[in-house]
């Protein structure tokens, strides 16, 4: 008998996006399937961002179709693990690590709980916390306060918050932006082996997509009102990018090994910039 295979995570066909009367993008097709790691580029302001509001389902898309865990965004948010852009926690931030990651699991409910009720639910919770800390390597530091931990520490804390009631869909925005190369490096790492170990699929809005070029399924890129979506090799390439933009536009790879986009009409003014 022929295995039934798993429908997909995420899919767009010929979705759009439309803000103060202006298309933000178009054409995106996308399908993601559950354990894959796909990253949205761009320049800044053609609507990273805004395709995560999509898929949350705080904002309709104007054409096309959405499909998130099979219906529509926003209804199955419990299924959605989600980390906007933030910034550091001030060093005054007493609240333990820990406690930041249960938010997560019950920062949504309210009311003062009943004495001698729920323990066992209490200790369930506990014990997930603990998992998914551990999960993310944060267990040496996760009851120092948050305010305490390096920018690294506190966003494995925070993805761990954002993995703690076991989403199969991860979406992050610039989780690396505030982070020195080393913890890019190693946030990145962490976020493949969960895509391949947990088998969660994730959505990243990138500014930078050199340190998790090597973890990557697939690429969205935004530019112009327009999209082009695929592997990394099909899509971050002189040809498909001068091809999205109507302007010639090249692609280099330095000594090390990065990704260099050169020549696109990019809104900070920048003549060129990492991928």
């Amino acid at each position: 008998m022929t295995p039934v295979s798993a429908p997909p995570v995420l899919s767009l066909r010929g979705a759009a996006v439309r803000v103060g009367g202006r298309t933000l993008w178009s054409g995106v097709d996308l399908t993601v399937g559950e354990g894959e790691f796909t990253a949205v580029l761009g320049p800044n302001g053609v609507g990273k961002s805004t395709l995560v509001k999509v898929l949350l389902g705080l904002l309709p898309a104007a054409a096309g179709e959405v499909a998130v865990l099979g219906g529509r965004p926003g209804g199955r948010s419990r299924a959605i693990g989600y980390l906007p852009q933030r910034r550091s926690f001030d060093p005054s931030v007493r609240i333990r690590g820990l406690d930041v990651v249960r938010l997560g699991l019950d920062g949504d409910l309210w009311g003062i709980p009943v004495p001698g009720l729920g323990r066992a639910k209490r200790r369930a919770a506990r014990e997930q916390v603990d998992e998914v800390v551990e999960l993310v390597g944060a267990t040496a530091y996760a009851r120092r306060p948050i305010g305490e931990c390096s920018g690294g520490e506190q966003q494995r804390l925070l993805i761990a918050q954002a993995l703690v009631r076991r989403p199969r869909l991860l979406l992050l925005d610039e989780p690396l932006d505030s982070l020195d190369l080393p913890h890019q490096s190693a946030v990145a790492a962490l976020l493949g082996r969960i895509c391949r170990q947990e088998r969660v699929a994730v959505v990243m809005v990138a500014h930078d997509v050199n340190p998790i070029l090597h973890h990557l399924d697939r690429v969205v890129y935004l530019a112009e009102g327009g999209a082009v979506a695929g592997t990394p090799a099909e899509v971050i390439t002189s040809e498909t990018l001068t091809r999205l933009y109507r302007t010639p536009v090249e692609v280099l790879r330095t000594g090390d090994g990065r990704l260099v986009v050169v020549g696109q009409p990019d809104r900070t003014g920048e003549g060129g910039h990492h991928v």
